[in-house]
């Protein structure tokens, strides 16, 4: 019987990509950075940074380009300021990207909130991971994309844009206005089954990526399965303008 890896590996390879496991988180940093150079990106934008680990990430796989990153959760984003502090080429900005902006109620996750979430939290990921259950509520403000462009993003400045934004994406996406089409690469967080309440599911964020923004899939990063099962939960989508 096929596994949903397999399934997974076999839609990928029917667009050219070859969906492998990598064998600790280095090495797909590695290849992620070689395709942000290959595309010549000068600006990472990195909505829902948490406490900086992707950032992070980039920075020890050599990329050595400009990041700004969006935390709207006060105990991460402090973490996240402290590590920013020490590069000249990285920002905070102390926002969730939306569709609308204003006042929200971001919900808080356990488990040091990586998995927080303005959309209610579906019984799926709570019994795959108990520890992340919501455990609080905090008022953040909401910013529209498109509003911020001209103070986050330099003229000239090649963009790739990535949201770990549990169910949000699409949301963020619209925000970004006209300034889509000025996206050079993305990277969005999915799942494979309902997750969050109205989130993106694998199929969908696919196909918004490739028929309605125009990019092309290049990579497969790493993401949760369920401890119990071995089933693979989310993953994200690399993705770029050919």
């Amino acid at each position: 019987m096929s596994t949903l890896l397999d399934r997974v590996r076999g839609a990928a390879q029917r667009f050219g990509i070859d969906v492998t496991r990598y064998p600790d988180p280095e090495a797909y940093e590695t290849q992620l950075v070689r395709l942000v150079e290959e595309f010549e990106v000068d600006l990472v934008v990195d909505a829902g940074a948490h406490a900086g680990r992707y950032a992070l990430g980039l920075r020890r796989a050599g990329y050595r380009g400009r990041i700004v990153s969006f935390e709207p959760l006060d105990g991460p984003r402090r973490r996240l300021e402290r590590a920013a502090a020490l590069d000249d080429a990285w920002s905070v900005l102390p926002y969730a990207l939306g569709d609308e902006s204003g006042p929200a109620v971001l919900n808080v996750a356990g488990d040091d909130g990586a998995a927080s979430s303005v959309l209610p939290m579906l019984p799926r990921h709570r019994e795959a991971n108990p520890r992340s259950a919501y455990v609080a509520r905090q008022p953040v403000e909401v910013r529209r994309l498109d509003e911020l462009w001209e103070q986050v993003v330099a003229p000239g400045e090649r963009v790739f844009l990535k949201l770990d934004v549990r169910g949000y994406e699409t949301r963020v996406l619209r925000g970004a206005g006209e300034h889509a089409d000025e996206i050079t690469g993305l990277q969005l967080q999915t799942s494979f089954v309902p997750l969050y309440a109205d989130g993106l599911l694998f199929a969908e964020a696919l196909d918004l990526a490739r028929s309605e923004l125009g990019f092309a899939l290049k990579s497969l990063a790493p993401g949760a399965a369920d401890p119990r099962s071995g089933e693979l939960l989310q993953c994200g989508l690399v993705l770029f303008r050919d």
